[in-house]
């Protein structure tokens, strides 16, 4: 006998719980079940016109849920297509199975057709909105007409209608839906006529047949939402109506429009340049069609990260949605149509270069990063572009052309922390370059492969501070003892005192510190703010780095303060021998030289600064020492 307790048996499917699924896990919402109905009605006019080239072009009518007022009786929403049909068979075996395609059993050849949907859940997702649909539809196989009913507690039922029946009706489907009875869309909003309009507008407006809505208060007369997709067809566009287009997408008028073409994989359209910088490491959500039927606004994949300074719409074919047909997937053809997007923006920038390098200039005025971005690793597009690069020095900010004419040299500080602390003392004939913005270090290293005869240095503030000019021998036992002296002072803050010659005169103080002493500095407040065992870990690290470096002095671990023998209130300083107001004075410098430096204040920094600005206040209103101390 044969053992039937290992025969296979199908999966139970409980409807409702599959519906609760769409609608809460892979729909974004209820609204989409008008476009699961567009997908499917354009699929059916495709169907037909791929078996029948004579076929009508195709056209959808959709005709809103009318509540019943006073003794007027409603009437349901209707969806209409002049496609391929259904028989009896494929109405049974399509409708009722979760999944199934009406165009074709293979999954490849699904998405690599002419179609956007899946029959079977498309049709499942009216469920959202419907306790019963209705399906009439008549095959253009031939065959009699049938009715297909199904029902949220997961029936249904069929039958063939009679050759009257048949005959009066036109070829393709019906879908006929009636307003949930209960839950939060028992009033029908979303098949009343204002929410379908704008349904339909949204999703289907350039679809490439008739899309019509019927007006309740002019049924001969229904409204064609179609237009001409002008962000898909630029060689038929005037240039001012493209970035009219652009301007009603971005709300602003676009700074240039770029066509996309990617032949690949079926995708075109627009690039709208954006008018004004985005938000800091914003990344701009382009807006796809599927065969002219809306997938999504929030692609937020399909460019380039660096590209973020474009929004773009396209409409393509040879894309793959995911199951909610709200993403795209993740495969070779979409990492192919990205760099094409982005060979695409690159060509647009080289041709400013050009032709247009005044227009190249406002551009990077507006999205400097985001050509920055690109010009970080791409020789062609660096070359066109870099002169006009804007870049921050001790002179101010001009382009690296301008910064050239002055100097065949590029001397640039790799932080914007070293840069802060050396810009004011060097040599205005010898300007440093601010390296510590995003790309800007790497596309200055780049400058000598880009630009003929072009020198680039690093600058370090050790450096820069062993160049500023020691004092004359005949200072030096007053400086050397002014630097012991203040050096004393500053001990409780680490913090050595160094005095060198430097212009400007009136600029007493400057405060200076290598990388490698700001990060231990770092650490020293993080292990301040801790809680107990963080603390000790930061404490930990501080032992293990100073293990690490055992030839290090003390001198190479603590920041400087480097007086300038220069200013007469050094100088005045130096001679000073009320020792509260000298310990007060080199306080106060110190703090003002931490702040100049865009430094922030530690605990005891904020101590010392409350301290010595209440004893000085004290001086100057008559107390004495022993008063203050």
């Amino acid at each position: 006998m044969p053992d039937h307790s290992r025969a296979p048996l199908p999966f139970q499917v409980d409807l409702r719980g599959v519906v609760d699924l769409l609608s809460r896990h892979i729909y974004s919402g209820p609204r989409v079940y008008l476009r699961e109905l567009l997908q499917n009605g354009r699929d059916a006019v495709a169907a037909r016109r791929a078996e029948d080239p004579t076929a009508p072009p195709g056209r959808l009518l959709i005709t809103p849920h009318v509540p019943p007022s006073g003794s007027e009786a409603g009437s349901p929403f209707r969806f209409r297509d002049d496609g391929v049909g259904l028989t009896r068979d494929e109405a049974a075996e399509l409708l009722a199975t979760v999944g199934r395609s009406s165009k074709r059993g293979d999954l490849d050849e699904l998405q690599r057709g002419d179609y956007l949907g899946r029959f079977g859940i498309g049709l499942l997702s009216c469920f959202m909105v419907a306790d019963t649909i209705t399906v009439r539809s008549r095959s253009a196989r031939g065959g009699p007409a049938i009715e297909w009913i199904g029902d949220a507690d997961g029936t249904f039922t069929i039958r063939e209608l009679d050759d009257a029946t048949t005959a009066a009706m036109p070829i393709g489907s019906e879908v006929v839906l009636d307003p949930r009875i209960d839950g939060p869309l028992h009033d029908g909003s979303l098949l009343g006529h204002g929410t379908v309009l704008g349904l339909a507008t949204t999703f289907g407006r350039f679809l490439d047949l008739d899309v019509e809505v019927v007006d309740p208060s002019a049924p001969d007369h229904p409204v064609r939402i179609n237009v001409d997709p002008v962000f898909r067809t630029a060689e038929a566009t005037t240039r001012e109506a493209l970035l009219a287009f652009g301007e009603d997408l971005l709300g602003t008028r676009p700074f240039d429009a770029i066509e996309i073409v990617v032949p690949g994989t079926g995708t075109r359209g627009t690039a709208f340049v954006l008018p004004s910088p985005p938000p800091p490491g914003a990344r701009q959500a382009s807006r796809v069609y599927l065969g002219g039927m809306l997938l999504s606004e929030q692609i937020d994949d399909l460019l380039p990260e660096w590209a973020f300074f474009v929004r773009c719409i396209v409409d393509t074919t040879g894309l793959r949605p995911t199951a909610s047909r709200e993403q795209l997937v993740q495969d070779d053809a979409l990492e192919f149509t990205r760099e094409a997007i982005g060979s695409a923006l690159r060509r647009w920038i080289l041709d400013l270069a050009r032709q247009r390098p005044h227009r190249l200039q406002e551009f990077i005025g507006v999205h400097q990063l985001g050509i920055k971005a690109i010009a970080a690793h791409d020789d062609d597009l660096a070359s066109a572009v870099v002169r006009w690069l804007p870049i921050e020095t001790s002179a101010g900010t001009m382009t690296i052309d301008e910064h050239l004419s002055q100097t065949g040299v590029i001397r640039y500080t790799a932080s914007r922390d070293e840069f802060r602390q050396i810009a004011a003392v060097v040599d205005p004939a010898s300007p440093i370059v601010n390296g510590g913005y995003v790309y800007d270090q790497e596309i200055l290293e780049r400058l000598p492969h880009l630009i003929d005869g072009v020198r680039v240095e690093r600058v370090t503030v050790a450096d820069e501070l062993d160049n500023l000019e020691p004092p004359h021998l005949d200072d030096l036992a007053a400086t050397t003892a002014l630097e012991d002296r203040a050096s004393r002072v500053l001990a409780e803050v680490e913090c050595r005192v160094s005095v060198r010659r430097y212009r400007p005169d009136d600029l007493a103080a400057l405060y200076v510190a290598d990388p490698s002493v700001l990060r231990r500095l770092e650490r020293h407040r993080a292990a301040s703010v801790a809680p107990g065992i963080w603390s000790q870990v930061v404490g930990a690290v501080d032992s293990f780095l100073a293990e690490a470096s055992p030839g290090g002095t003390e001198a190479d671990t603590a920041a400087r303060l480097c007086l300038n023998w220069n200013a007469a209130l050094v100088r005045r300083l130096a001679t000073l021998d009320d020792d509260l107001v000298f310990e007060r004075s080199i306080q106060l410098l110190y703090v003002q030289a931490l702040l100049a430096g865009h430094r922030p204040l530690e605990a005891r920094d904020r101590r010392m600064l409350d301290a010595a600005m209440t004893d000085l206040i004290g001086l100057s209103v008559g107390l004495d020492d022993k008063e203050l101390r």
